[in-house]
């Protein structure tokens, strides 16, 4: 066998920043957890006696911890001073309660890796590993991830971008928030659209009970149930929605069955999935390669637990989606609007 050196370096040198991606993933997770990115906010231009004593840790840990995040771009460093900061742009990724949070989201490989052992052996026999058997810190973690998108895009531009639904939610309307988790999308619409009724619906009873808490925390009026996406109850719904949740299903092509069942002759189901195009050389780039890997330990896994095992993968692809609420008896299926990381589906019965 031949082996080109140059793309063997090149190989190695994608293994070497994977690698030390990892590592840089249980750094941030420390980080977030210890509030060791808000204490240098707090204390900047700082050295790490400062951001030590802030956040009331051991001193030697924190130099590591700030030069590991200095050589992964994340904390800015002085030679000159030989003090650390925050750029306003790592300010408001990392630091900034009201703004992406993005530490929050290593969490999710973290709290796979807890598991590892039993997922692989899953795989290795085609079973499946569902979500509630997942590290709590997988729960926290998708939602504190998901939430700055939808602050950022649900009530400016994906409710508005529906047909006639903007004007429903503000008169008042009955809306079901379909694998809700730990609520932040069903309390958004609470918060931007009091005359309505809203309710989020999860399977995973800890996460209902955690919507709620944080609801009442938040003062908004919305209600939390445990139920499945085939059978959550009630009937006459304006909006129903489903946020990056679909794909999970075992039963997808049944969950939107019910939805549709579910809804006003002229409701509109809300479909918010992972942006992917409809063939893997459309997907062959960073945010591809998230998502498939996240959906083969996490989504995949879940889909499996139950028939007809769908596996529709967190890169399902806007041709297979339709194909599935045309499945599901939706007549009318369009992409109302889309961001860099997702996509935005309309259906109406």
């Amino acid at each position: 066998m031949h082996i080109d050196e140059t793309k063997l370096h090149d190989l190695l040198g994608s293994f070497v920043t994977d690698l030390g991606g990892s590592f840089h993933a249980i750094s941030a997770v420390i980080g977030d957890r210890l509030g060791l990115y808000a204490a240098l906010a707090e204390t900047m231009p700082a050295t790490a006696a400062d951001v030590a004593k802030r956040a009331n840790v051991g001193e030697r840990y924190v130099l590591e911890w700030l030069r590991g995040q200095t050589a992964g771009g994340y904390v800015t460093y002085d030679a000159g001073t030989e003090k650390f900061s925050l750029t306003p742009e790592q300010h408001f990724a990392l630091a900034d309660p009201g703004g992406m949070q993005i530490a929050s989201a290593f969490a999710l490989p973290v709290a796979v890796t807890k598991n590892i052992d039993t997922i692989a052996e899953a795989i290795a026999h085609d079973e499946g590993f569902g979500w509630h058997q997942h590290d709590a810190g997988l729960f926290e973690g998708t939602e504190r991830f998901f939430r700055p998108g939808y602050v950022m895009n649900l009530v400016s531009s994906w409710i508005p971008a529906l047909d006639g639904v903007e004007e429903k939610l503000r008169a008042g309307a009955k809306v079901a928030d379909v694998g809700c988790g730990h609520g932040a999308s069903t309390i958004l619409l609470g918060q931007s659209y009091p005359n309505s009724q809203i309710t989020g619906f999860d399977y995973h009873g800890p996460s209902v009970e955690r919507a709620r808490t944080l609801a009442a925390e938040a003062g908004v009026d919305v209600a939390f149930v445990e139920a499945a996406a085939a059978d959550f109850p009630g009937e006459s719904y304006d909006l129903v929605a489903i946020f990056d949740a679909l794909h999970d299903m075992p039963d997808p092509v049944g969950a939107a069955t019910h939805i549709r069942q579910s809804l006003v002759p002229d409701g509109t189901f809300l479909l918010v999935e992972p942006m992917a195009g409809d063939d893997l050389t459309d997907n062959q780039h960073p945010v591809g390669r998230l998502f498939y890997t996240a959906s083969t330990v996490i989504c995949v896994p879940h889909s499996l637990t139950a028939p007809p095992r769908a596996a529709l993968g967190a890169q399902a692809g806007e041709a297979r989606l339709t194909e599935v609420l045309h499945a599901a008896g939706f007549t009318r299926v369009r992409r109302a609007t889309e961001t860099p990381f997702n996509l935005i589906l309309e259906a109406k019965p």
